[in-house]
Parts: C-alpha cells; sequence; structure tokens
C-alpha cells in the first residue's frame, strides 16, 4: 500500500507530519555572495545579518523548524566560521534522542581532494553521511534568501504527483528572470524545459512578461537523488550543479514536477496584505531595500506572526534606550526598528533598522533610511543617509555620507542605486588581521 494510502486523506495532518518525519533538509551555505561587495569579506552570505537579530539563513532554518522537519544539515564552506558559531549557538537546542539534529557538513574531502564544485557535488561529496540517516525524502534549500514557506505542503504535492523531483518556483518579471534557473511547464505543472540564468527567458504562457522562476528548492526521492548524483559524478563533462546540470537532464526523462510558492508560502492576510512574499537579497540595494521594507507600517515581510515564528540565537541584551529630551537634543527614533542594546543619545534616527549593540552619540547626529549591523559605535554629528553600516564600524565624529554622491564613491563601497556600505575597513579599521 502506497503511504498516501496507508495515512489516510491525502493532506491530512497525519500524512504531511510523517512525510516531514521521513525527510532530511541539506542547507547549501557555502556560498561566497561576491555581489554584495565588502559585506561578504569576511563571512558568507547566508551569514549576513538581516532583520534586527537574524541572519540569513535563519529563514529557510525556521521553515525547517516550522514544517515538522527536524533533521537538517547545513553544508559550509566559505569563510564558514561566523555562520558556524551562530547554528552552534542558536541552533543547538534539537534533541538527539529524538533524531532531531542541526549538522554541519563542511567541505571535508570525503570523496576527493577538492572544495565542493557546484551544488551537486556538494550533496554528492557527502552521500555517506546521508545514507547513513536513511530518510525517504530529501528536500534541498538554498540558505541565502528571505522567506516563509511550509515544506510539508510541498511534500505532500510531491508525493501526490508521484514526482521523481519537485523544484518549488515563482513568477518572476522577465528582465529579472535572467539571474534565475527558469522553467516551462504543461497543463499539469509537469516541467518540460529548464534552463538556468538564460539570456532570453521563456516567458509563461498568455503572460509574456513574466517567467517561471527556480527558488532553489528541491525535493527528492531519495533512492532517485543518489542516483542521479553518482551518475553526475561520473561524468567528466558535468560542472556538478543542480541548475546547470542535473535539472536539465532530468526533465526530459523522469518525472519532474513544478511547485508554486503560491501553495505553500506563509503570508499575513493582516491589513490586507496577503502576498507571497520571497527575496534574494544578493546585492547591497537589495539587501537596503529589503530591511527598508521592514520599517513600514504594513511592510511585506511580517516578522510579528506568532503562527510562523523565525528563530535565531538571542543574546542576553538590554532594552533599548532613548535618552535625552532637551530642546536640539532629543534621543528619538521615528519610523524605525530599534533592537536590544542600542542607545540613542541625544540623535535622532529617521526610518532605519538598527541591530543590536548600536551606540548613538548626541551632538545633533542624524540617521536616515539606514541599516545599522550590530556593535556599531557613531561618532557626535555625524549625518548619515541611505547608507549600510557593516558590523563593528566606529563612525568618525562628524562624518557625512548621503550628501555628496562623488566623495560617497571615492571613499566607500557605493551602489548604482546610491546606496553606500561602510566598513570597518574601508575607514582604516582592521577588525581582521593577523599581525
Amino acid at each position: 500500500m502506497s503511504e498516501e494510502g496507508s495515512l489516510g486523506v491525502a493532506n491530512s495532518p497525519r500524512f504531511v507530519s510523517n512525510l516531514t518525519k521521513n525527510t532530511l533538509a541539506l542547507v547549501l551555505a557555502g556560498g561566497r555572495g561576491s555581489r554584495l561587495g565588502p559585506l561578504t569579506n569576511w563571512r558568507a552570505k547566508p551569514a549576513v545579518p538581516f532583520g534586527g537579530k537574524f541572519r540569513i539563513i535563519d529563514f529557510c532554518l525556521s521553515n525547517c523548524l516550522n514544517s515538522g522537519i527536524r533533521r537538517i544539515g547545513v553544508l559550509t564552506q566559505y569563510k564558514s566560521h561566523s555562520l558556524i558559531r551562530h547554528i552552534q549557538l542558536g541552533w543547538g537546542f534539537l534533541r538527539g534522542e529524538f533524531s532531531e539534529f542541526t549538522e554541519i557538513l563542511p567541505a571535508q574531502q570525503r570523496m576527493n581532494t577538492g572544495w565542493y564544485k557546484g551544488t551537486a557535488d556538494a550533496i554528492f561529496q557527502n552521500i555517506d553521511i546521508l545514507r547513513a540517516h536513511r530518510p525517504r525524502y530529501v528536500i534541498i534549500l538554498a540558505g541565502d534568501h528571505i522567506y516563509k514557506m511550509d515544506y510539508g505542503q510541498m511534500l505532500a504535492e510531491h508525493v501526490q504527483s508521484q514526482a521523481d523531483m519537485s523544484v518549488a518556483c515563482i513568477e518572476v518579471p522577465l528582465e529579472e528572470a535572467k539571474s534565475f534557473g527558469v522553467m516551462a511547464v504543461n497543463s499539469e505543472d509537469r516541467v518540460i524545459a529548464f534552463t538556468e540564468k538564460p539570456q532570453d527567458p521563456v516567458p509563461i504562457p498568455g503572460n509574456p512578461d513574466r517567467a517561471l522562476a527556480s527558488m532553489g528548492v528541491y525535493v527528492f526521492n531519495t533512492d532517485f537523488l543518489y542516483e542521479q548524483l553518482i551518475r553526475d559524478s561520473d561524468s567528466h563533462d558535468s560542472t556538478h550543479d543542480f541548475g546547470n546540470d542535473l535539472i536539465p537532464y532530468m526533465v526530459s526523462r523522469y518525472r519532474v514536477i513544478a511547485h508554486r510558492f503560491r501553495n505553500s508560502c506563509i503570508s499575513s492576510s493582516e491589513g490586507g496584505n496577503s502576498r507571497c512574499y520571497w527575496r534574494d537579497v544578493g546585492t547591497v540595494d537589495a539587501y537596503w531595500a529589503a530591511n527598508i521594507d521592514l520599517v513600514h507600517v504594513t511592510p511585506d515581510l511580517d516578522l510579528y506572526d506568532n503562527r510562523w515564528p523565525i528563530w535565531t540565537y538571542q543574546e542576553q541584551l538590554p532594552p533599548a534606550k532613548f535618552v535625552f529630551d532637551d530642546e536640539g537634543r532629543r534621543g528619538m527614533a521615528l519610523d524605525s526598528i530599534v533592537s536590544g542594546g542600542c542607545i540613542i543619545s541625544g540623535a535622532t534616527v529617521r526610518r532605519s533598522l538598527l541591530f543590536s549593540n548600536v551606540r548613538i552619540n548626541d551632538g545633533h547626529t542624524l540617521i536616515e533610511d539606514s541599516v545599522i549591523l550590530p556593535n556599531v559605535r557613531m561618532g557626535e554629528g555625524a549625518r548619515l543617509r541611505k547608507v549600510v553600516v557593516d558590523k563593528g564600524t566606529i563612525i568618525p565624529h562628524g562624518l557625512v555620507v548621503g550628501e555628496d554622491p562623488v566623495e560617497d564613491a571615492r571613499r566607500f563601497y557605493r551602489t548604482p542605486n546610491g546606496v553606500t556600505l561602510i566598513t570597518p575597513e574601508l575607514l582604516g579599521q582592521q577588525l581582521h588581521f593577523v599581525r
């Protein structure tokens, strides 16, 4: 008898929970994230702080936990120290007695003497560990996207459609589709073509301005995954990547199904906003915009939804503090998010997001439309507009950024959309050094 038949009604809570219990999640978290510029000079992209208190990787890990998937492997490679430390501090609460775990799987040269060559090779190099866990299904996730998704619903659709593999997908503007894997599907959402980062994306039939893009979320029947990984590893012509090699090979030979994100996204209907939220914060402009969106009255991403919490490492910090209430010397934050440990002393913060332990001194200091990462110290009289300030930066007294584009570009990292990124190194402050 099939799993669906033995468990009763398909998509019932028991049916879904049995699927998630028999699923192993593998998070691909080794990417460099070079488009984020100096933000990833000392950390992997999934470890970049986001949303005032989280890291980017917390979103897919929270999706796993909230979906009932409690066996998770995190594959790391590039500058992974802060990422590994974050997972050790914040994700070590799962209980091994109940076969729950978050394992860190760094590049170990288990199968050869090289680093991970591609996304498929990263999984292949850990295939013996996968076999030891004996999952029935494997869900493979990119660790560098911001979204809320019930993976249990995707697993249920995968089983009901009798797919060998399922690919989660979203609709994106045609011009943006050049940065994604783009698929064509038939009337049953079976994938009939797949091209990674095409120069001329195929539009959705009847909707010429949009394309169907892969989210980097894949569900496999485990034995089928092993078979394809081994076949791909033996191929000398392959780049050993899911998007470039495995999926294009499989769509004409096996049953690959597109899973529509709208069927499993977790959205809030509060304020009439019920759109599915998914962001690739892979550039400084996109990163700044996604963080600044959170300070709006009704942001697209709801971090206050108790039904689907985002879990993370919780530092023990005092509450945020605002001091001085004199005319011309008033500590205040307007239309902003201010995290624990922050002190705003006689300064003004508008439409900005402050991570933990930020100290802003008085002296007519002004912060507007900015994202300030943890442990930043702001000197007196500074004026910052539309900036991202990296962790641990000490802003000198009287520094002005966001008013002279030429000077900003000369001294710092300035994006095409006018966001200025300030790091300790760009100010001559060496947080990372050898001698």
